[in-house]
């Protein structure tokens, strides 16, 4: 735990704020909004307290309110204001600035409390995709850039996978709707990165499907046993990491010689599927480039 963070560069809070290190400087001179720490060679540093407050300043500053305005609050009154404009407009923001807060101070407690007021408002598809999807692909630029640990992550990450857990549960004790088709989930061979697979188990069980999630790591000769089982299949195949991409097609065509035919079809989604050379694919193979677009083609 000594790699986590609770101080920060003022190039962290760029990050994590999305307001310029200049914007920042010029808001501390003029307007006195921040205080931060200074090392022996006069460097900023700045707490969780500095964070979580140029966050509330963002998001009013977002709304319209002068820095000039804003700097002339008491500490009370910032977060009172933020509380008192959020809107159905603006929820994402403010719920997408908590969830980073509570992230940084390891906070289950204010990561559930903010859940719990989205889906007071929101269906869980709406949260997820418009909260949930864009949190995550900040965390990875924050993680690229070492504004955050693998460990502030995970945390997040594992509290996610507990909510979408949840969900496909109510879902998976509801009667089968539709007989036409097995869709079968899986990630590559040391592929971890889980999220997005789960979520489209949510999303075909919610259209009342047959689904077998197979989740990480799965070798496509045990795909093959499917289909003693169930047909046609519709294999799903997640792919954010792996395989290689110089080994992407090679990967896609032996699942096509492995698995194609009675039905089947390959759908393939993830950021590496733009490396697959679509003219060597066959017609039972699809390609997706978002979430969107391959709920959309259930």
């Amino acid at each position: 735990m000594n790699n986590i963070k609770n101080v920060f560069s003022i190039k962290d809070l760029e990050n994590l704020s999305g307001i310029k290190a200049h914007t920042i400087r010029i808001w501390e001179k003029r307007y006195n909004v921040l205080q931060p720490m200074r090392t022996d060679t006069n460097i900023r540093l700045y707490d969780l307290h500095s964070l979580q407050k140029l966050l509330n300043i963002t998001l009013l500053h977002d709304y319209g309110y002068k820095i000039s305005k804003i700097a002339t609050y008491s500490e009370e009154k910032i977060p009172s204001l933020v509380r008192e404009i959020i809107t159905t407009k603006n929820a994402n923001n403010h719920a997408i600035s908590d969830f980073k807060m509570a992230m940084m101070n390891f906070d289950q407690d204010l990561f559930f409390k903010t859940y719990d007021w989205l889906i007071a408002k929101k269906t869980f598809k709406e949260v997820f995709l418009q909260v949930f999807v864009p949190l995550m692909n900040e965390l990875g630029l924050l993680w690229q850039t070492d504004t955050i640990t693998p460990a502030h992550e995970h945390f997040v990450s594992y509290l996610i996978k507990q909510k979408l857990l949840i969900n496909i549960e109510q879902l998976q004790t509801q009667p089968v709707q539709h007989h036409d088709k097995v869709f079968v989930l899986s990630l590559p061979m040391n592929e971890i990165h889980e999220l997005g697979l789960m979520y489209l188990h949510y999303e075909i069980l919610l259209q009342g499907y047959k689904t077998v999630y197979l989740g990480e790591s799965m070798p496509i000769d045990n795909l093959k046993v499917l289909k003693n089982n169930f047909g046609p299949i519709v294999y799903i195949t997640y792919m954010t990491v792996q395989p290689d991409r110089e080994a992407i097609d090679n990967y896609v065509s032996t699942m096509e010689s492995e698995l194609l035919g009675d039905g089947t079809q390959l759908w393939f989604i993830g950021r590496l599927v733009e490396n697959i050379d679509r003219d060597k694919i066959a017609s039972e193979t699809h390609i997706f480039q978002s979430i969107t677009e391959l709920v959309d083609a259930i």
